[in-house]
């Protein structure tokens, strides 16, 4: 039970329609107490902090103007989304959130019906939006609004400006607010952050468009008539005091802001006034992200989500420094391209937006112009690293498993089919734990085996992932696919002196005579463990570290399918088409009949949860393999 005393006036909060009975003076009292009360519950309970600290008074404001759902609102990205969640019937389950079988960390469809639609993944909600307004507009409906709330990096992803460009060919009733808090969870890069930055500090235009805009009649019937000529003349202006023409207007869609973003008043009658105005229009806040808590304010990407901390002081407290103990599988990979970087000066390092969630911000101390955030787009991450491969350079490019998911025609038609040697290092790869399914890796090992000319390696541990790496940038073909999970690895001596693999061979890491089980990647780590409890019961369990998914490994299976009548697959990735099935095509090619139970993640969406209990609900945890074991020796 969380300690926090809710506020007088949260406590009467239960939906939108009691936040429409508080006057407008009780409004920042009511932000106040949601803001504490996120502070609260999230420094027992680990989740999205800073963001959802950012779009408090958005929240609220929005509630108060808008009817929602009838107005559709869709958060992107979800994180932001935690007072909306607060606000809207579930205030009592918050404590729940990111826990298995409570609340989810992002907007989800089926879990209220506030959640118009689901959000995981960035730059997604303009296109929904549209896509929504333009249905409703079929069916005759124009009154409604629908809203997409975008920001914390998002407008970096191509999708937005493709939905920009085509809603400004519409006239349709959305409105996009562009949540500009000059960060994502790592610092906002490219030029359209820079053109925001430069849209914000123009205060002379600002003041003149507001005064203009009151003389033109603000939001009265007037304005319609002479909407031209207020949007030439705003063009006009913005040219002369920017240098640049405003990139939304250009779009035909209608520029409004910037305007304070933490100030819940300003954002009421903004947004009343926005509502009386039909067609495609966008309005730009500033908000700070983080807001109300200061460690939040003045490190904003350590407490995007900051594991627990002090409500009152902020100070985290977190186990990862402890002596003796392994470090995570990302540490290792940045820490060990910095060391290769250094005796191989054509290693560059890429990522879409996850330079520190990688480790890549160790390559950037070192290597600043041989590393590249590209920002939220990974289709461009994949093919600026296969230009730079054609080029000669070694491209180390870090993306997310269930970010890899947004590339996939990339690594096909820019890598692949090229043969071009980028090294695509897959991160958060398997079951990832309280971000759910929107983020679990999950599927790369089934949507990457299909492809032809890749190589797919999956390392059983720390030193395994640094061998790869360095067998890597001595030089390839080929392009390979290293994919692996998120947290802490399994040896604390990992830093050990480099030794090269080979490609498409696995290795046997335990003898037995019972059965025999084949792994890939670190959840052989659990075979390992099963075999060691079966064999205090004198049950032998023969373990096989496959390593390569493609090209699998010839020798083994044909030793294991000669000499094992009953041989289980393990990997924590989807069944249908992966690891499990690969073996058991091979076997089925040569003719073998032998009896082969894959124990992988069955065909649906997993829920969030920690790894551990996700694990065991997959079936992929140690106890679930022994008793497995055992099942199969018993018929």
């Amino acid at each position: 039970m969380n300690s926090y005393n809710q506020g007088d006036l949260l406590k009467g909060i239960n939906s939108p329609e009691d936040i429409k009975k508080l006057s407008k003076e009780e409004l920042p009292l009511l932000c106040k107490q949601v803001r504490d009360y996120i502070i609260s519950v999230l420094a027992e309970n680990p989740g999205h902090l800073a963001s959802s600290l950012g779009t408090v008074e958005l929240t609220v404001a929005l509630h108060y103007v808008f009817d929602i759902p009838d107005d559709t609102l869709i958060w992107d990205v979800g994180h932001q989304a935690y007072s909306h969640k607060v606000l809207t019937q579930r205030k009592d389950r918050f404590s729940s959130i990111r826990k298995l079988g409570g609340l989810s960390g992002f907007p989800k469809i089926e879990e209220s019906e506030y959640d118009c639609f689901g959000t995981g993944h960035s730059s997604t909600s303009i296109s929904a939006s549209l896509g929504m307004a333009i249905a409703d507009k079929l069916k005759g409906n124009t009154k409604n609004a629908h809203i997409a709330v975008i920001g914390d990096g998002s407008m970096t992803g191509g999708m937005a400006f493709e939905a920009l460009n085509h809603a400004g060919a519409t006239d349709v009733n959305q409105l996009v607010i562009l949540n500009d808090n000059g960060i994502s969870i790592d610092k906002k890069v490219g030029a359209m952050g820079e053109y925001f930055t430069m849209m914000t500090t123009s205060a002379t235009y600002n003041r003149i468009k507001n005064k203009i805009w009151n003389m033109m009649g603000g939001n009265t019937p007037s304005y319609s008539k002479s909407k031209n000529i207020f949007g030439w003349f705003l063009f006009a202006l913005k040219s002369m005091f920017s240098g640049k023409s405003n990139f939304f207007e250009a779009l035909k869609i209608r520029y409004f802001g910037p305007i304070k973003g933490n100030d819940v008043l300003v954002l009421v009658k903004t947004l009343e006034d926005l509502k009386k105005i039909k067609g495609p229009r966008i309005l730009h806040i500033i908000t700070k992200k983080g807001k109300g808590l200061k460690e939040a304010e003045d490190n904003p990407v350590t407490y995007h989500a900051p594991g627990i901390f002090n409500p009152e002081t902020g100070e985290r407290k977190t186990s990862d420094s402890v002596e003796g103990s392994p470090i995570k599988f990302q540490d290792v990979f940045g820490e060990t391209l910095v060391e290769l970087a250094k005796i191989n000066s054509k290693i560059v390092g890429v990522t879409p937006a996850m330079l520190s969630g990688c480790s890549m911000n160790c390559l950037i101390k070192e290597f600043p112009d041989r590393t590249f955030d590209v920002g939220i787009a990974e289709q461009h991450a994949l093919t600026f690293s296969a230009g730079m491969a054609a080029k000669g350079y070694i491209p180390f490019c870090n993306v997310y498993s269930s970010f890899m998911q947004r590339a996939y025609d990339q690594v096909i038609h820019d890598i692949a089919l090229q043969k071009l040697p980028v090294i695509m290092c897959l991160d958060r790869a398997g079951l990832v734990g309280e971000d759910g399914a929107t983020h679990h890796g999950v599927f790369d090992l089934s949507f990457m085996r299909l492809i032809p000319n890749l190589t797919i390696f999956a390392p059983l541990n720390e030193i395994e992932l640094r061998n790869i790496m360095f067998t890597a940038q001595k030089g390839i073909d080929f392009p390979l696919v290293i994919r692996y999970p998120r947290g802490k690895g399994y040896i604390v001596d990992w830093k050990q002196e480099f030794q090269s693999i080979e490609i498409g061979k696995g290795e046997k890491i335990r003898e037995g005579k019972d059965i025999a089980i084949l792994s890939l990647g670190a959840i052989g780590n659990n075979a390992i463990k099963a075999a060691q409890e079966l064999e205090k019961e004198g049950v032998e369990v023969a373990i096989y570290n496959m390593r390569f998914l493609k090209p699998l490994d010839g020798s083994i299976l044909e030793e294991v399918l000669n000499k094992y009548n009953n041989i289980i697959t393990i990997e924590d990735g989807v069944e249908i088409g992966g690891f499990g099935s690969a073996v058991i095509e091979y076997a089925c090619d040569k003719g073998y009949k032998n009896n082969i139970y894959r124990v992988a993640i069955e065909d649906k969406f997993i829920e969030h949860g920690s790894v551990p209990e996700l694990q065991k609900l997959c079936k992929i945890d140690s106890h679930s393999l022994v008793l497995k074991v055992k099942e199969i020796l018993s018929k």
